[in-house]
Formats: C-alpha cells, structure tokens, sequence
C-alpha cells in the first residue's frame, strides 16, 4: 500500500449542511482492515459511517469527536502496519483537537502523562474536565495559556433542581441550520382546512391491497400526491431563489420530514414525485421512512429536495406556524392532527366531518399570499375529491 492514505470527508455530503464528527470508531495505532468503520459523521440531515479504504494502522487523527469539517477535508490517516504514530493524536481517546470548540469531546479525558505539569496543576485545582478545553500547542496539547482562556469564558451553570445536558451533534446542527433559514428567508404562513372524508375512504378500501403488493398506505403517502398537484398548478413554489433570477424546478423532489427517537429530525427525499402513482409513493415513503429510523439512509437520500412535507399533526399538533423552510427551497408545508370537528355544510347544517388544518410557510422574496392561498387550495381540492 502507499505509504499514507488521507481518510476523507466525501464529496458527496449535502451542500449547505453542517458536517460533524460524530465519533471515532478506531483509535490511533489501531489494526484497521479495509472497509471497516473508521468514522461517523453527522450533519443536520442524515448520519454517515466513512470506511476504511485499505489494510492498516489507524496512524493518525487530524479531527477530533464535535469538529466540524467541510467536503474533501482530511480527518485522519492510515499507515501500514509498523508505522509510526504520534505520542498525542489530535482527536484520538485521551486528547483534544486545536479546532475544537469548548463542549464535551468524547467520554475519556486524556491521561495525566499527556499534560504538562502546570497544566496538571490547574485542571486539578479548578476541578475542570479537559475534553472541555481546547488545545493549541502542538498537537492538539493543551497549554497553561488555554486553561487560562477557558476560565476566562462565562460558563453555563445549572440551577439547584436542574442539570446540563450537553448538546448532541446533530442537534447543534439543526439548531444551526434553522437560525439560518429563518435569517435569510420572511417566513409567512396561510392556514386552510381540509376534509379528510374521501382520504379516509379510499384508504379504507385499498391498504389491504397495497400491503399485499408490498406498500404500507399511510395518509403521508396522500399529502405528498396533494401536494404534487400543488406544485404543478403553482410551479412558483417549487423553486429557489438567487439574487439575480428565480430558479424553477421541472421536476417535484418531495422531502418528508421524520423525527429520530433519538431525537432530532431528517428529511428524506422522494425524487420525481410527479411521475408517481398512489401505490409507488407509498411504497418509496415506507421504504424511505423506515431506513431513517434506522439510520441506514444514503447521504444522496437526504440531498436534492426542492419542496418538503412536515407532517406534525401525528404528534398531535393542531397548527404550527411557521414551520421553518428547509433552505434553500421556497416553501414547507405542515400537516396538522386529524380530528372530528362541527363544520356547517352548504345547506347551511352543522355536521361532524374529519377535519385537519393545513398551512404553507413560504420564502416571502419568492412568493406573495396570493400563490400560496393558490397553492393551498388545489392541495385542499385534490384531498377532497380523491377518488
């Protein structure tokens, strides 16, 4: 083999996301085979395990657990087997990285041989946890100097009764990526209501044929028809902006947004969504949706969407508003809890019908209530009329 081999950051991450190390599987020195885990990497959409690319020794690691690290960079190194490897790995078990932000790096603190003794001294005499502390000697080492800049920082402090819980990397990353869309997109919301009668018939009738064919029919599977429709009557909506023109899309790339038990959210995407029948998109949304759940999703699954679905009402939210948009699209709609309510008919009869409320947040630089209310309404008329 080479002498080295750079282990990389791929190219084919999401644009405009967060990439995060996640945690390292190996640590420095380690025997390594080829396509065994080295690495997991986090962003705001979807989580990733980079795999060795040949036999080895893990020989060095240049970003450590909660740094951030953009397409192509380098995070860490394999030798072959007898290489030397260095004394303090940035990033490995037991050491910090120079890049790294002042939270909690990984579940060991590095040994006491690794410190210099006035480091010792003051970590011991201020009772601090050095995964906390960035490192800029060489190395990654931490100096006196960083211990000083570290006390120097206001630290959060728990009241009596309460505790810190450190921030995952995935939540730092949607934390980020939401601030972010709401500072470069006016976020407006329309509200419509819709009724789920005919929805809820058909769907009766056909999910044991669809389960039988192999597609769970869920209500999503629905939405995301109704909201193909939408698009297509409105094509504004499916579309970017740029500051020098309005970017529309041909083609529907549907992203149904999926709460993690772990927490979190990811939004998987169903490409071409306006070729689909019924049947296939509910047959892509399990499958999609299930794979996210397990954190078996491709990164290219999670990439592409041009419109996205947030189906809050199955936690049982009534309305949301404004579901923040999934930059850097246009628009986002939100599915509110289906219930019964008293509506009056056009005969003027108050009557129960299975009711849910519907909204469209939208990018107000790229459309005005008036394509939204468009929009919503040929969503509302298709859901209605399904036959």
């Amino acid at each position: 083999m080479p002498q080295t081999i750079d282990i990389l950051l791929p190219a084919d991450q999401a644009e405009g996301t967060t990439n995060v190390v996640g945690k390292w599987f190996k640590a420095v020195g380690d025997r390594i085979e080829t396509n065994d885990p080295l690495v997991e990497i986090t962003t705001d959409k979807v989580t990733v395990e980079i795999a060795a690319a040949a036999d080895g020794v893990l020989l060095e690691i240049l970003k450590a657990e909660g740094d951030n690290v953009e397409q192509g960079q380098v995070l860490g190194r394999i030798g072959p087997v007898g290489a030397v490897t260095t004394s303090a790995p940035v990033g490995a078990p037991g050491a910090t990285s120079p890049a790294a932000s002042p939270s909690v790096k990984s579940d060991s603190a590095p040994t006491t041989e690794e410190l210099a003794p006035a480091v010792r001294r003051l970590i011991k005499e201020y009772h601090l946890d050095p995964t906390r502390i960035s490192g800029t000697g060489r190395g990654g080492r931490i100096t006196v100097e960083d211990v000083e800049a570290f006390l120097a920082r206001p630290q959060p402090e728990a009241a009596a009764g309460s505790r810190l819980v450190p921030h995952t990397p995935i939540r730092r990353a949607v934390a980020a990526h939401m601030v972010a869309s709401v500072s470069t997109a006016p976020h407006v919301t329309s509200v419509f209501q819709a009724d789920m009668s005919a929805v809820i018939a058909h769907r009766e009738a056909s999910k044991a044929e669809f389960a039988a064919r192999g597609a769970k029919l869920t209500f999503t599977a629905y939405f995301v028809r109704a909201s193909v429709a939408g698009l297509l009557a409105v094509p504004e909506v499916n579309s970017r902006w740029h500051d020098q023109a309005l970017e529309l899309f041909d083609h529907c790339h549907i992203g149904v947004g999926t709460a993690l038990e772990t927490g979190g959210l990811i939004v998987p995407v169903i490409e071409h969504a306006e070729s689909l029948d019924l049947f296939e998109t509910a047959r892509r949304l399990d499958d999609l949706t299930t794979r996210a759940r397990t954190g078996s999703l491709a990164p290219k699954e999670v990439q592409g969407g041009t419109f996205t679905i947030s189906n809050h009402g199955v936690s049982g939210s009534l309305v949301a508003a404004p579901i923040v948009i999934n930059q850097p699209q246009s628009a986002i709609l939100g599915v509110g809890k289906l219930e019964p309510r008293v509506i009056v008919d056009p005969n003027g009869r108050m009557i129960a019908r299975p009711m849910l409320y519907v909204t469209l947040t939208i990018d107000h630089r790229v459309l005005d209530g008036f394509q939204a209310n468009a929009f919503l309404t040929k969503w509302v008329e298709t859901i209605e009329r399904w036959s």
